[in-house]
């Protein structure tokens, strides 16, 4: 499994099934194999994880399939369009994918391939903002532990989660609760809007000393990494 970290929630996966493309809307693309199905996932239709250019990636590959949530317009609609929703299980080019309810818009995508299973929040996270009500930071935490205590004691390869530095101190209240609730081997921070240096803050903090050795160090666009 070849990980490569695009931009922002841009990842892509090479498995020996088949490659995996999520939330790419920034960044240069790694030259994907030809001869393997691609599977571009889009979680939801904010302009940071959407644009309407994945659809050029037919162009350039014969195989090549889009799992966009359904929040997204109807008019991208196609042949080789897969909708999906919350709590909805599909099968893709021989992947078996279950999407999980975002505690923002559409949805957060588990994919297994062959072996391999691949979890990608999209902005599935605990969004707990100073500036909101009690009330509000609550019920947001209800609903980011209910999805992800649906994953417990899960085996994952690799996930992607976010780490949002606007969260101020309830930055990696997520990914914490995500590692530890699943098995998860590697973490791929994300959603940090270009601060490496959250990555960095994420390593170093205490409450992760349990996983920090799972924790991928991202350093640049377009680094590869190989599980």
């Amino acid at each position: 499994m070849v990980v490569t970290y695009i931009e922002h929630s841009g990842f892509s996966v090479e498995l020996p099934e088949c490659t995996l493309l999520f939330d790419y809307y920034l960044g240069k693309l790694p030259e994907f194999p030809k001869e393997h199905p691609l599977i571009v996932f889009a979680s939801h239709v904010h302009g940071d994880h959407f644009q309407k250019k994945i659809f050029q990636l037919r162009e350039q590959y014969q195989e090549v399939y889009f799992v966009l949530s359904d929040d997204i317009p109807k008019k991208y609609d196609a042949p080789d369009v897969i909708w999906v929703s919350s709590d909805v299980k599909v099968t893709v080019a021989g992947c078996e994918i279950t999407c999980l309810k975002s505690t923002d818009e559409g949805v957060a995508f588990l994919v297994k391939c062959g072996e391999k299973t691949v979890y990608h929040a999209g902005d599935l996270n605990w969004w707990h903002w100073e500036e909101e009500s009690a009330t509000y930071n609550d019920e947001m935490k209800q609903n980011y532990q209910r999805e992800v205590d649906k994953l417990e004691g899960r085996k994952i390869d690799a996930a992607f989660v976010p780490v949002d530095p606007r969260l101020e101190d309830a930055y990696f209240w997520g990914i914490d609760y995500f590692m530890r609730k699943t098995d998860t081997k590697v973490v791929f921070p994300m959603h940090f809007w270009g601060k490496y240096e959250t990555i960095d803050c994420l390593i170093r903090q205490k409450e992760t000393e349990d996983y920090r050795d799972r924790i991928a160090e991202i350093d640049w666009k377009g680094e590869r990494f190989s599980i």
